[in-house]
């Protein structure tokens, strides 16, 4: 189907789509790697998916994880993740990684 780039600039392709329901899958690609869609993605709110080391999570097939941003905000700090070489290295996570804003947390924790 090809390739297409989405409105918020992040290219990816196409690679199936239902006939009926126009249901979708593709592939998202970033810098830190490609990500198949749709996919799961193990949520590491404190920048850890509880119980598991990263090498495990990523033995496992994990392509992509979920981190909160307003609670990384509250505990440990963005400056001191930026002191420790990014998300990317506090993680020990060289893939993707998704934040959410932390919106509803912030309010509701």
């Amino acid at each position: 189907m090809g390739f297409q780039e989405n409105p918020h600039g992040l290219p990816g392709d196409i690679v199936a789509e239902d006939p009926t329901t126009h249901a979708r899958a593709g592939v998202f690609h970033t810098p830190h790697g490609d990500i198949p869609t749709p996919i799961f993605m193990p949520v590491g709110t404190k920048a850890t998916v509880k119980g598991l080391l990263p090498d495990t999570v990523k033995s496992l097939g994990t392509k992509i994880l979920l981190a909160n941003t307003y609670h990384l905000s509250q505990r440990p700090g963005d400056e001191l993740i930026a002191e420790l070489g990014g998300l990317h290295s506090f993680m020990c996570w060289d893939g993707p990684i998704l934040t959410d804003s932390g919106w509803f947390s912030g309010i509701f924790s």
